[in-house]
């Protein structure tokens, strides 16, 4: 090969080294960003929080409900849970944690207090992927007797509805929702002839979860 020769393909082949650098380095950046080296050696995931439903402003934990636990970075320990009917959610390393009865910012809160045992700075999210646990009964002379979910507010007159509506021979005039509090049953009364009319409006409670309206 003449000298000329050797030169030019010097030339190209330089040519083509460039070009390859020039295109890779890219590819290396967004790798390095992606990734971004733990303390020990391995790599850091980010865990996205999966997306929920929006609960009720009086939204408590409740069995059966569906929760979604994610870890800031610790995909092992993030997960999706049912409540048990022990009132008990099941994490990895963290066991069996109690969460009936608390709201998803106290679960959180929990939850991170006892991840300390395993991670120096713990960050959790805690988001409501289904609520099943809040419920009201209707029964009695309705269309359509049955539970039915409350996961957005309710008052007596729409859960009737909800129900099919009243039975030609319902008596309208005496139905009731009975109500737990504090260990103690209420019966609430409710006219259902005044309360379309207009009258005795107060009657047309908001209803709370394990309300049971009960038509004769």
């Amino acid at each position: 090969m003449s000298p000329k020769a050797r030169k030019r393909g010097k030339a190209v082949w330089g040519s083509l080294v460039i070009a390859v650098a020039i295109v890779g380095a890219p590819f290396a950046a967004t790798r390095e960003q992606s990734a971004p080296p733990q303390a020990n050696g391995g790599t850091a995931v980010a865990v996205k929080p999966a997306t929920g439903i929006s609960p009720p402003a009086d939204y408590v934990i409740g069995p059966n409900d569906v929760l979604s636990v994610v870890f800031w970075r610790e995909a092992e320990m993030s997960g999706q849970v049912r409540v048990r009917p022990d009132g008990k959610i099941s994490l990895p390393l963290l066991n069996d944690v109690p969460a009936v009865g608390l709201t998803p910012d106290q679960l959180r809160a929990r939850i991170e207090k006892d991840a300390k045992r395993f991670l120096p700075e713990p960050n959790a999210t805690v988001v409501v992927l289904e609520i099943n646990s809040r419920s009201v009964f209707v029964v009695g002379q309705v269309a359509q007797p049955g539970v039915f979910s409350l996961n957005t507010p309710m008052n007596v007159l729409q859960a009737i509805a909800a129900a099919g509506g009243l039975l030609e021979f319902a008596d309208a005039d005496n139905i009731v929702v009975d109500r737990s509090a504090g260990g103690a049953s209420l019966r609430l009364p409710f006219n259902y002839r005044d309360v379309i009319k207009g009258k005795k409006g107060e009657q047309n409670i908001a209803l709370k979860p394990g309300d049971t309206v009960v038509v004769p």
